[in-house]
Order: structure tokens, then sequence, then C-alpha cells
């Protein structure tokens, strides 16, 4: 059975913040101004993002279940159906606001309706599409006439000084002989930020005529067997690769350490991100599906910064996948890097551009760098 997005929309709390006010509203880690902060903001290129943090309290404004029913309610008014009508509620997060019950039963808490169907996925920022995917299988198989799909993330609480203010004296003292240290613990902090975003899915049509994306297929391919974590929350990372987990700490000592700290290895990142997204996982989509370049229209890739843009087209340019430039679209820049809220606010921009033709076919790109998982998606605009 054929299943199209019938409609997308998206939420970001507050007003836009820019690159100057960001760490005024995140506050300075040790009582020290970042000193990577210019350096990682010129490389990924990102000009304005929202927080959901009030900017003269300083307290949080909206939680991760609200910031995805605001993207499920400004569904409403375009598709012409009630919560009271959705029958499956699938909802992908990094971070969900609490580890019971699911986020999926949060949003729905949160929205209202009816009984239904609700699945929580998690990971990273696949967690979206795996929220797609279950959401498009349902429906495909009949199990539900229509299901609304979301990815949200509340990232700042995350980020804020006072998360993160047990970085060590010696730490911050070694910063004098290499602030590279800091790259470490203040990466994330400049790349992350706030938003949700929502797909409705339907069986059916719009009968009014607007455009509609058909989903084609969805592939998703996880490279954990031959690679170790990359980003990660609630654990350290051990000299060995592994993983110590919080459950593994003292509760004090967890604090201590940081092991809430959301963190990558950056240089693991900077190594193995687009070896894995282009050279690994690509060809086989390619073989699978029978894709070649010239199939596709328009390119929707989300990266984390812009510092990946030139690497991404160069590694698919080597396997064939040689998309022009001028057939990609995103929003990075002004909308951020809302994490596995990113695919659906870059999609709803596509959608409702003007730009889209019936008959056009729409590659998507979602790389997760939790232990390296990569997503590729196909539409056909009907």
């Amino acid at each position: 059975m054929s299943v199209y997005i019938t409609d997308l929309a998206y939420f970001l709390p507050n007003e836009p913040v820019s690159n100057e006010q960001m760490e005024k509203l995140l506050g300075m880690v040790n009582q020290l101004p970042s000193r990577t902060r210019r350096i990682i903001l010129r490389n990924n290129g990102i000009k304005t993002r929202y927080y959901a943090i009030n900017p003269d309290t300083g307290e949080t404004t909206h939680t991760n279940a609200e910031l995805a029913a605001e993207a499920i309610r400004q569904l409403s008014p375009y598709s012409g159906f009630s919560v009271a009508e959705i029958e499956c509620l699938c909802c992908g997060t990094s971070m969900p606001d609490q580890m019971m019950p699911g986020h999926a039963s949060m949003v729905h808490g949160e929205i209202g309706g009816s009984p239904l169907e609700v699945v929580s996925t998690a990971g990273v920022c696949l967690s979206g599409i795996t929220a797609l995917k279950y959401a498009w299988m349902n429906v495909a198989t009949g199990q539900s006439r229509n299901a609304v799909a979301t990815g949200s993330e509340l990232a700042s609480s995350s980020m804020i000084a006072g998360q993160m203010k047990n970085v060590s004296a010696e730490k911050v003292a070694a910063l004098e002989d290499d602030p590279s240290l800091s790259f470490e613990e203040d990466f994330l902090r400049w790349m992350l930020s706030d938003g949700a975003g929502a797909a409705f899915l339907s069986a059916e049509r719009p009968a009014d005529g607007r455009p509609a994306l058909q989903i084609d297929w969805i592939d998703i391919y996880s490279f954990a067997h031959e690679m170790e974590a990359c980003m990660f929350m609630g654990a350290n990372k051990m000299e060995d690769g592994s993983l110590k987990s919080w459950r593994q700490y003292e509760p004090m000592e967890a604090i201590r350490q940081g092991v809430f700290n959301v963190k990558q290895d950056v240089k693991l990142l900077n190594a193995e991100i687009i070896p894995t997204s282009a050279a690994r996982a690509m060809p086989l989509v390619m073989e699978k599906r029978g894709l070649k370049a010239e199939q596709v229209d328009w390119f929707l890739p989300h990266y984390s910064s812009k510092y990946f843009r030139k690497p991404l087209k160069e590694g698919l340019d080597q396997v064939g996948m040689n998309i022009p430039e001028e057939r990609w679209f995103t929003n990075l820049t002004d909308k951020g890097n809302t994490g596995s809220a990113s695919f659906y606010i870059i999609l709803e921009g596509m959608l409702k551009s003007g730009k889209l033709k019936k008959g056009e076919k729409l590659l998507c790109f979602i790389p997760e760098s939790g232990r390296f998982s990569i997503g590729y998606m196909q539409m056909t605009v009907v």
C-alpha cells in the first residue's frame, strides 16, 4: 500500500539566538569564556538557532514532550485533522525528559485526543527517522489509516553551564598548554539546539491537490559491529573504547565525572563519519535500490556542521553518487542543528518551498555518530 506524507510542520521555541548571544544564555563553564566557541561556529556555519530558555530568568520554557506536541499542533490547521483522529503516534528523540515512561507516551499526554498506538524510538539523530519508518510501515501494512511521526530535541538543558560545571580544575589549568582539551568538552555546546518536527502520514493523497510525498523506501544501516561509540551521554568512554555506564558509578561520583554531559569523540567523528556515510553505506543503498545520481532531483542532507559538506560531496562523488550541489537543500544556517528533528525541519522547508514538481525524486540523508548508523530515504512528489 502506498503511503504519503501529506503535511510537515515544526516548532522552534522562543526567539532566534545569534552566535554572540549563545554563551550568555548557556552560561560560562567554570566562569571562563569558551576558547573554542568562535572556531566551532565559524566551521559549522550556523548563524541562528533556538533554545527553550527564558533569556531573562534562565529557566527552561518547554519540555521535550511539549516541543513535539507543539509541532504536531502545527499540522492540524494545514492538514485539516484533529489530534483525536491520530491512530498511531511515533516519537523519536536523543534525550527524553525522563527514562520512564516512554517519550511518545508523554507526547500523547500533551496533545490529548483518543486512545492510539504509541511508539518511542531511541538513539541520536536517527531516532527521528526510525520513528518515521515505523509510522510508514504501520500505515503501509494497514494497521492504521494514518500516523504522526516526530523528532524532537531539548539539547539546551544539557548544555547550560549548571549541567557542565564539574570540569576539573586541573583540566581548566591544562588549557593554557593545550587548548584542544576544551574542544572535547565544548564541541557539542556550540553545535546543538532545540526544536521539533512532525509529519502526518496517510494512505490517502490530499484531496485539494496540494503536493504530497510518497515514501518509496527507507534504508538504515548500523556499523556498530566495527565502530566504537562516538557520541554518548550517561556514560564515560574508557581507554579501550568501551563505555562505563552511569549504573557503574556512585551517584555523586557520576556527577563529578560529568557522566551525564553529552560528549563527542571528535577525532573519531572526523575520521569516520564521511567514510561511513559515503564509502560504507551508500554503495549498499545503490546496489539494493538500483539508485543512480541522475535519478535524484533533490538531495536533502542532514549534517551537523557546514564543515562536513565538502567532504560529504567528495565522498559521494567517489562512489558514483555525484549529485550537483545546486540540487542540495538544507536550512542548517538559520534553523540550527536540532538532531532528530533536523530531518523534519529540512523536509518541511523543501515541501513548502514551491520548488517541487510532480514526479521529482527526493533523496534524504541522515547520519548518526552515536555508534555510526546511517539512514537514506527516497520519496516521490505526487
